[in-house]
């Protein structure tokens, strides 16, 4: 199994930037992509970004230019530097992993548990 956890979650005020963390424990045999999904009060969960084990990354549309997502593959971490943050950002980001954790196992998603980001002053 594979444990994710994030952290850099907070309060911050319209312009402001936050870096968000998810760090993966567990039994990880191979990573197929890492991402960050976020859902807002009354709305769908979202992907915001995406990143491959080769550093293709993808956005949605209204984070580019903003949003830069990276990792570090040897510390099976994924990061999420949010900068120019505005009130409609402000949602619950998940992290998500698609990893086997077996060479025998198949892909498959794990999640973390979410990290608030609210965009205020």
């Amino acid at each position: 199994q594979v444990q994710l956890v994030e952290s850099g979650g907070g309060l911050v005020q319209p312009g402001g930037s936050l870096r968000l963390s998810c760090a993966a424990s567990g039994s990880i045999f191979r990573i197929n992509s890492m991402g960050w999904y976020r859902q807002a009060p009354g709305e769908q969960r979202e992907l915001v970004a995406s990143i491959i084990t080769s550093g293709s990354t993808t956005y949605e549309d209204s984070v580019k230019g903003r949003f830069t997502i990276s990792s570090d593959n040897n510390k099976n971490t994924v990061y999420l530097q949010m900068n120019s943050l505005n009130a409609e950002d402000t949602a619950v980001y998940y992290c998500n992993f698609r990893a086997a954790s077996y060479w025998y196992s198949k892909f498959r998603d794990y999640w973390g548990k979410g990290t608030r980001v609210t965009v205020s002053s």
